[in-house]
């Protein structure tokens, strides 16, 4: 029996040289297997793009040479699927891929076994693929739940979870329920000092969240973020951000909704940009060109939904946008892990975050503790921002190509939130901190005029400052109806454009110290 497993395993295939990093994480969980009981469950986490497959695939290779017990590896995409068995083959594991059309008649023949878990579902209710012998099951991606109904079927198995977030995809199914340990891998930014991984340079533009709804998996609905995500405003900010800070760099968007990223794809197409959308109504045919395309050409914008989360590499990706907000920290690692592969000279990636989830999760590659959210899940998302909380810390950023243009003004904002409590403690009504607002905007509109029409033109351009104030102030009175808000909105510009008509002559010579110039008629 022990020369049948040894011949599962080509000698003459090497694999891939290990990390030092690499070679410690398999020590410790060689460690595991030797202490812990035959049913012991492990969990090991490393970041994506550290390797995770490499390192399995030498536990495999290993285990198959020094125990008399098959492996099956199960993972929950049909690209890893084929990365995996690849993967193994590499390393000399002879492998037997299970998927829908596999043909089990020479199963006998294989001690290693690679699955999707759906499909192995299936094969084991149908008693159709025997696992009486599997000492070692991997779970790849272990933070899915959708791996844990076949749990009963391996009870007297090693499973081995591996994870770039050992946090359930689930709330209410806490990765601690199912794993007895784990063990935490190299940290994000220990991989960028090796340069293993690129550092991502993360550039956050303030989006108001407050109309998305929650669905029942614990993440924002599709249906509301198309609501907001569709609308006009925030496809132009969306085109800003990327001319801003993307411009000529292969990009990668990110949405929550396909009719999101259609519209998306209409708004770059239009401007004339190099853009492809994909989702997963695409054929393989169809998907298998989008990528190629997408990886041939060095400006392509890809605006996709989920699909490309998991089992997708391509290293020459230079921005990703988050073109969504999200309450997984498992999905913001995994979309923003998607730029970070090292790649020639790239060594930093950009990323646009359109969610706030920056605000919400810290920068990606923070110190996070890992045993910690492990062991206690619900801490940590019970005290996680809500949205209301998150944006009340929210400063207006005036975009770049704006600010050049009140460069006279050596500071642009205002605070809302600071002139209601100074009014409260005066004694003053409500309305005076909007009244200071309009004085504000007029004058810095008026800095940076030589006439009134000039300021008048500079006004309309200050519609985000403007929303942004507004809804603030209403956070601060407690009143927020969208009739409400509609009303103020408007009646405020309409108030500063006849401040800046009655007023102008007046705020130019207490600037300049003499009233504008007339050109002759």
């Amino acid at each position: 029996m022990k020369d049948y497993f040894e011949d599962s395993i080509d000698e003459t295939k090497a694999g891939k040289d290990l990390y030092a990093y690499q070679k410690g994480a398999i020590d410790k969980i060689f460690s595991a297997f030797d202490e812990g009981a035959d049913d012991y469950h492990l969990l090991y986490q490393l970041p994506t793009g550290g390797g995770k497959t490499v390192i399995f695939s030498e536990i495999v290779r290993r285990y198959l040479t020094n125990h008399n017990k098959k492996v099956l590896i199960m993972t929950h995409r049909i690209e890893l699927l084929k990365q995996t068995s690849n993967m193994l083959t590499e390393f000399g594991v002879k492998n037997k891929v299970v998927n829908s059309t596999a043909n089990l008649d020479d199963q006998d023949q294989f001690v290693c076994f690679v699955a999707m878990v759906e499909t192995l579902n299936n094969r084991l209710q149908d008693d159709k693929l025997d696992i009486s012998d599997v000492g070692l099951v991997i779970i790849d991606e272990a933070h899915y739940n959708s791996f844990t109904k076949l749990f009963k079927y391996f009870d007297k198995s090693f499973i081995l979870g591996v994870t770039a977030t050992p946090l359930s995809s689930n709330i209410k199914l806490p990765m601690n329920d199912n794993y007895n340990e784990l063990i935490v891998g190299e940290t994000i930014e220990k991989l960028i000092e090796n340069e293993f991984l690129s550092e991502a340079n993360t550039y956050s533009y303030n989006v108001g969240l407050t109309s998305l709804e929650v669905g029942a998996n614990g993440d924002y609905t599709v249906k509301s973020s198309e609501d907001l995500y569709t609308q006009g405003d925030m496809l132009t900010k969306l085109m800003q951000a990327y001319e801003e800070r993307s411009k000529g760099k292969k990009t990668l968007i990110f949405n929550n909704g396909i009719n999101t990223s259609l519209h998306v794809y209409d708004a770059f197409n239009y401007a004339g940009y190099p853009v492809m959308h994909l989702d997963n109504t695409a054929t393989k045919k169809q998907r298998k060109a989008i990528l190629k395309w997408f990886h041939e050409t060095p400006d392509a914008i890809l605006t996709s939904v989920s699909i490309l989360t998991t089992g997708f590499d391509e290293p020459s990706v230079e921005s990703i946008i988050l073109n969504r907000a999200t309450k997984s920290l498992t999905l913001y690692y995994q979309m923003i892990g998607r730029g970070s592969r090292i790649w020639k000279d790239k060594r930093t990636f950009d990323v646009i975050d359109l969610g706030n989830n920056f605000h919400r999760f810290g920068p990606w590659g923070a110190d996070l503790d890992w045993q910690r959210i492990f062991r206690s899940p619900n801490y940590y998302l019970d005290n996680m921002m809500d949205d209301e909380e998150l944006e009340s810390y929210f400063t207006y950023e005036m975009p770049e190509a704006l600010r050049e243009k009140f460069k006279n003004s050596e500071d642009v904002s205002f605070d809302i939130k600071k002139a209601y409590v100074n009014s409260v403690k005066a004694g003053e009504t409500s309305k005076v901190i909007l009244e200071r607002s309009i004085a504000q905007h007029a004058y810095i509109c008026t800095e940076n005029s030589e006439d009134v029409y000039d300021a008048l033109e500079l006004a309309k351009q200050l519609g985000e400052d403007i929303d942004f104030r507004i809804e603030r102030y209403s956070k601060c009175i407690s009143k927020s109806t969208h009739n409400f808000l509609s009303w103020l909105k408007n009646d405020y510009r309409l108030k500063l454009r006849s401040h800046l008509r009655e007023n102008f002559d007046t705020i130019f010579e207490e600037i300049h110290g003499h009233p504008p110039v007339e050109e002759d008629e």
